[in-house]
């Protein structure tokens, strides 16, 4: 006899993922219908706003650790997930179980058919529901405080229906172009939609005409500007420590650092829990060693043109430690990203596995 929770998990993300595959839906008109009929649960709980084109999940995991570290009761939002659906919605680092998974879309599911028979267009999305998954659980989970990562982009992500206390973009660069556009400008200009008046800005390390666009924003909404780049310059020795590898990831523990700062009081993050919270950050898939049958194997979720960069100059340190050139197992979504990343890995690898995700964007072979 099947398990009836099984049977009942299944069901809910066939209906979760049959909503993904209606395609993305942009703009926070249907989030905040939502939310209203929830009773604003992003209201229950403060956060820290995460966006940037990359970094941003694993500068949301180097707050967590912080926050956690300092002893506060800690929600956590990101996106996407690498095994489990629940890893998207954490609350001390504990991920959403199948069983809370399910009761929530029971529960919202009524909610969103409501929505939808005044208007089909107002039917949430699966980022919405799992966006208003992580608003609840936060809210009822009592949190002290909330780190939210962007979807994509920041100004019409459903996650901007937040007020934060700080706003952080971790870096700007070409990617999903079809959606935001395919000038750095346009780019920039879009991940400074989370910025809130008079609610302080953190900016990682990006190029200076995306810097100028967010500054300028920023002096619209009289929210005050902090840079990494000012604070800590170019030289990597300057930045702090953290167990995640690799240069780019001392840049994104800058960004935490500054923006654990910019919390104020009644936060007042003392600098050692800030120094052990990135000494102890869980942030899988990035560029992660672990052994398989005793053999070294690196995980790394690199998938567009800046992380490429990275990625380079990763594997060139791989082929002078190792003293020889790896194989390659890789897939990517969308051509430009394919393009930039198979160009980088054919520099270095010994052979190359094409692989198709399980995605609908996935690139063929």
């Amino acid at each position: 006899m099947p398990n009836r929770n099984a049977t009942d998990y299944a069901a809910v993300t066939d209906y979760l993922f049959g909503l993904k595959a209606r395609g993305a839906k942009f703009g926070i008109d249907r989030m905040a219908l939502l939310a209203d009929q929830l009773g604003h649960p992003e209201r229950a709980v403060p956060c820290v706003h995460v966006a940037g084109t990359n970094g941003k999940g694993s500068v949301s995991a180097m707050l967590d650790a912080i926050l956690h570290a300092a002893g506060w009761h800690t929600g956590l939002y990101t996106s996407p997930h690498l095994v489990k659906l629940g890893e998207r919605v954490q609350v001390d680092r504990r991920i959403l179980s199948e069983d809370e998974i399910t009761a929530y879309t029971h529960e919202l599911r009524p909610v969103a058919e409501k929505l939808a028979a005044a208007n089909a267009d107002h039917h949430p999305s699966f980022f919405e529901f799992m966006t208003a998954m992580a608003f609840l659980q936060f809210a009822r989970k009592h949190c002290d405080l909330s780190v939210i990562e962007v979807g994509l982009g920041g100004r019409l992500d459903a996650t901007n229906i937040v007020t934060p206390l700080v706003s952080v973009i971790t870096s700007i660069s070409m990617d999903h172009c079809e959606y935001l556009g395919s000038e750095i400008e346009k780019i920039a200009a879009e991940k400074a939609g989370i910025i809130k008046p008079g609610r302080p800005v953190v900016i990682g390390r990006m190029p200076a005409v995306a810097e100028r666009v967010i500054r300028g924003i920023a002096m619209e909404h009289g929210a005050p500007v902090v840079s990494v780049m000012a604070e800590f310059g170019e030289d990597v020795a300057r930045y702090p420590t953290t167990n995640l590898e690799c240069d780019y990831q001392r840049w994104n523990a800058a960004t935490a650092t500054l923006a654990v700062r910019a919390l104020g009081a009644p936060w007042n993050i003392a600098a050692a829990a800030v120094a052990d919270g990135l000494q102890h950050v869980n942030w899988p898939g990035r560029w992660q060693r672990v052994r398989v049958d005793g053999r070294l194997t690196i995980l790394d979720a690199s998938h567009n043109p800046e992380g490429a960069q990275v990625l380079d100059a990763n594997l060139a340190h791989l082929v002078a430690e190792t003293g020889r050139a790896p194989v390659v197992v890789t897939g990517a979504l969308g051509p430009m990203r394919a393009r930039a990343l198979l160009e980088t890995v054919a520099h270095h690898a010994r052979e190359i596995h094409l692989v198709v995700p399980h995605q609908a964007r996935a690139c063929s072979h």
